[in-house]
């Protein structure tokens, strides 16, 4: 798959809302989207939640142990940044939200040192 990159002059205009996140967690956010309507036999609507897992997912599977690593790089350390992702992308135009959606649906979807260390596919500690 290609890289994703944003057009020229967007994550200018991104750093202008929000400039604690990398270039590449917005990117990231976008593939994981993807990556979870990949997974559904049609495209609809995805919850806060939904989209929290799929980053969690495409994490693992991108960069292995190391992925609590590289997402807490771009300044990811919890599921409540990544709805403040989402939403710079929505107040961007760049995603649509549905009236019902909220940041607070990504608030504590799950525990970063949990999901990416204790229940990480090969560990020992959840068993």
């Amino acid at each position: 798959m290609a890289e994703l990159a944003f057009r020229d002059g967007i994550m200018d205009q991104i750093r202008l809302r929000e400039q604690r996140f990398d270039e590449r967690a917005y990117l990231f956010l976008l593939a994981a989207l993807e990556h979870c309507q990949t997974r559904l036999t049609e495209r609809r609507h995805i919850t806060g939640p939904e989209l929290a897992h799929s980053c969690r997912e495409l994490a693992l599977q991108r960069f292995g142990v190391t992925a609590r690593i590289v997402l807490e790089h771009w300044g990811v350390t919890c599921t409540s940044d990544i709805g403040d992702i989402v939403f710079t992308l929505v107040d961007m135009g760049l995603l649509v939200s549905q009236p019902q959606d909220s940041r607070d649906d990504f608030y504590g979807v799950f525990d970063f040192a949990d999901a990416f260390e204790r229940e990480y596919p090969w560990s020992t500690t959840h068993v």
